[in-house]
Parts: C-alpha cells; sequence; structure tokens
C-alpha cells in the first residue's frame, strides 16, 4: 500500500516502511546548477576551438582531449544533481538510507540499537554576512548567503551514531518531517527515539489540526 504527500510517498510493506523523498531541490538551486554547467562547457569548447585543426601537434590532442574530459566531468556533476534522490528503508532492525544519481547509489544502514534519537534541525544556524546592513539587504548579500548555505545543506533530520550525526532529508521542512515521524512511529514504535525538539512541533500540528 502506498500513500503519497506533496512529493514524498511511503511504501507500506509487510515488514518494511519505503519513505521516497525523491528530489527537492529548489528552482532557483537547481538555476546555479545549470549555470554552473553552461560555464564549464563554455570554458571547455574555448579549450577545444583553440585546439583545432589538431593534425600531428601534441598541444592540440592534449588540449581536445582535455576538453572532452572537462565536457564530461561537467556532465556527470550537472545530472548526478538533477537527478539526485533519497529513499529511507525503515524494518524492525534496522534505518536504510539510499541515495541514488544518474550514475550511482549509495547505501548506509544504521542499526536501531546502535541508533541515538532523531532530530529535526531545518535551516541550521549561519553567520550573517559581513556587509549585510541592519534594514533592507538591497545588494543582496543575506540572500546569496542564504542560497549558500542552501546548496550545503547535508539534510534537515539527523541521527545520532556512534559515527557522529548522520544527516538526510534535505529540503525537507517541518510540516513534511512532522508527518514523516508520525508515519515512522506508526511503523517503528518505540523502536524510534525522538529529540526534545518534536514534543513542542507535534503538539503544534496537533493543535492546528484541531
Amino acid at each position: 500500500m502506498s500513500q503519497r504527500n506533496r512529493n514524498i510517498t511511503y511504501y507500506w510493506g509487510d515488514h518494511s516502511l519505503l519513505i521516497t523523498l525523491g528530489n527537492r531541490t529548489n528552482k532557483r538551486v537547481r538555476a546555479l546548477y545549470l549555470a554552473e554547467f553552461l560555464f564549464t562547457a563554455g570554458m571547455a569548447t574555448i579549450f577545444l576551438l583553440q585546439s583545432v585543426p589538431l593534425n600531428h601537434n601534441f598541444i592540440h590532442w592534449t588540449g581536445c582531449i582535455g576538453s572532452s574530459l572537462i565536457y564530461v566531468l561537467a556532465a556527470n556533476r550537472f545530472l548526478s544533481r538533477i537527478f539526485f534522490t533519497e529513499r529511507l528503508l525503515l524494518d524492525q532492525y534496522s534505518f536504510t538510507i539510499v541515495r541514488k544519481s544518474l550514475f550511482s547509489q549509495n547505501i548506509k544502514r544504521y542499526d536501531w540499537r546502535q541508533t541515538g534519537a532523531l532530530h529535526y534541525e531545518g535551516k541550521g544556524k549561519k553567520t550573517d554576512h559581513p556587509l549585510k546592513g541592519f534594514c533592507y539587504d538591497y545588494l543582496g548579500f543575506e540572500t546569496q548567503e542564504q542560497l549558500i548555505q542552501t546548496l550545503h545543506n547535508d539534510g534537515n533530520l539527523y541521527f545520532e551514531t556512534n559515527e557522529g550525526r548522520v544527516y538526510f532529508a534535505p529540503g525537507v521542512y517541518s510540516w513534511d518531517a512532522e508527518e514523516m515521524v508520525q508515519m515512522m512511529k506508526i511503523y517503528i514504535g518505540s523502536s524510534l527515539q525522538l529529540g526534545p525538539e518534536w514534543k513542542e512541533m507535534l503538539q503544534e500540528q496537533e493543535f492546528d489540526e484541531n
């Protein structure tokens, strides 16, 4: 049985719960990825044009091969970001994070017995830009600082483990995170430990629904 809500899909199995988060990259960040790809591809094109005609010149051949390599690396970086997806698999014994892009897949499994409380961090605290004013951000320094923070966000939720914090669910904010936690608790029950911040968050959600 599956249940879908705002691009988050819950698949209820007999022995597991699969949560598909998809790709939640916002439009501004996607535009920045595209701009980076176009800039890199443009530089590679300049190098390639400088390399023709090839003839038997070693430098020209080297430039051609180098340009082709830049094309491949830029395309791989761009497509991996655009087609990135994340899935969470919960069963009785473990919590698994599956991160998949167009050309690769990374799977990490964590035993519930070695996993601490689940926390919600949201957008972490950041250092204000040194040129930020105390009134309207006319020059856009604060806006750019927020965009950089979004680019380097590993996830809005995290578990405490022996290896440190394990972040996941980038782009998942409080309204979706609250529902996700409720679904996880229905399936896992007491095996899922929650940080203190969840008590207030879930109470607020119940208040809004009433």
